[in-house]
């Protein structure tokens, strides 16, 4: 039996997929952890505005190691696009649950190892094994192929990749593999813009009131060269874990708040977008500077490198605070 022609979006092929603009090649991040990167491509497949669901990010925190791995919560799918996510259960071959999703108009995020994926080519494709998430749109078990989100792009693999990515040559005494995996249920519906705008600056003001209480740059800036000097230890492979999980994520999510806030389209929000994407752009700069000093075992230069950043946090909470504030009273 062939599951090749059902998919949950009939009109993407990949040769021909252009990603969403936030994604573009001239963002300081034009790529930001796979699952955010994921809902933006899925979203502006659905003909929705990804930028909505954007302001969670306000509530980023430095976590000790790393700044916070940010996700959009899926109440805010729910609320602002009648998205439900919801576990689904893999008991038999993943690949046949998937398709039994595809065939119901569902699409399912699945937790796989990227050694297999060729769109990370010069990556980790064929030469490091790790853990992301991956969207498939069409599977067809007996050709061996399928199309699929991942990261700031739809890409297809076929062949050895498909039996790696499933694990379908383990041994018959091997393990039943079992990946962590949603299912996403679609509103054929959906909110209109204005709904839509409406509920994103609700979920903005509850987010806001959900910020760290404390600095998380500050914090992160008063451990980072010592953080370095241990990191300078360890083998180069290690420098881009930690920077993905500290730098990265600390600019990939406020230039992500500055696109959610430059959506909103309004005045006020100027100067908040304006700060958060000075942090952004320090992240970015700093990750040159880490780079350099691992290599050079010279780490003076990056004490208070992260000060301008730290500055624009304070003065983009200070004021995204007032405009909130006076938006709330005039309802």
């Amino acid at each position: 039996m062939t599951h090749g022609n059902s998919k949950v979006f009939p009109d993407l092929d990949p040769s021909r997929y252009r990603p969403h603009e936030l994604h573009s090649a001239e963002r300081n991040w034009p790529e930001t952890n796979c699952y955010v990167d994921l809902w933006i491509e899925v979203l502006s497949s659905l003909k929705r505005q990804p930028q909505a669901m954007l302001g969670f990010a306000v509530t980023q925190d430095f976590e000790g190691d790393q700044f916070t791995f940010f996700k959009v919560p899926l109440e805010d799918l729910e609320s602002l696009y009648g998205i439900r996510v919801t576990e689904l259960a893999i008991f038999d071959r993943p690949e046949r649950h998937i398709v039994e999703q595809i065939t119901r108009g569902r699409l399912s995020l699945v937790e796989l190892d990227s050694y297999y994926l060729p769109d990370t080519r010069g990556l980790t494709y064929r030469q490091e094994h790790g853990k992301t998430t991956v969207a498939p749109n069409r599977i067809d078990i007996d050709a061996r192929e399928m199309d699929y989100f991942h990261n700031g792009g739809f890409f297809s693999l076929s062949g050895e990749d498909f039996d790696g990515i499933f694990q379908r040559n383990a041994a018959a005494d091997a393990a039943l593999f079992l990946p962590y995996t949603e299912f996403v249920k679609f509103d054929p519906v959906g909110k209109d813009e204005t709904e839509t705008r409406e509920e994103a600056w609700r979920l903005l003001r509850r987010h806001f009131n959900r910020r760290p209480s404390e600095n998380p740059v500050r914090a992160f800036s008063a451990v980072f060269p010592e953080q370095v000097r241990n990191v300078a230890e360890r083998d180069f492979a290690f420098f881009h874990k930690y920077a993905f999980n500290t730098l990265r994520q600390l600019g990939a999510n406020f230039e992500l708040l500055a696109s959610h806030l430059e959506w909103l389209n309004h005045s006020a929000f100027e100067a908040p977008r304006t700060h958060a994407l000075r942090i952004s752009e320090v992240a970015k700069s700093t990750q040159f500077q880490l780079a350099r000093a691992v290599t050079r075992k010279k780490f003076e230069p990056l004490m208070g490198v992260l000060e301008p950043a730290s500055e624009a946090w304070d003065n983009l909470i200070d004021e995204l605070g007032r405009t909130l504030g006076r938006a709330r009273h005039a309802a």
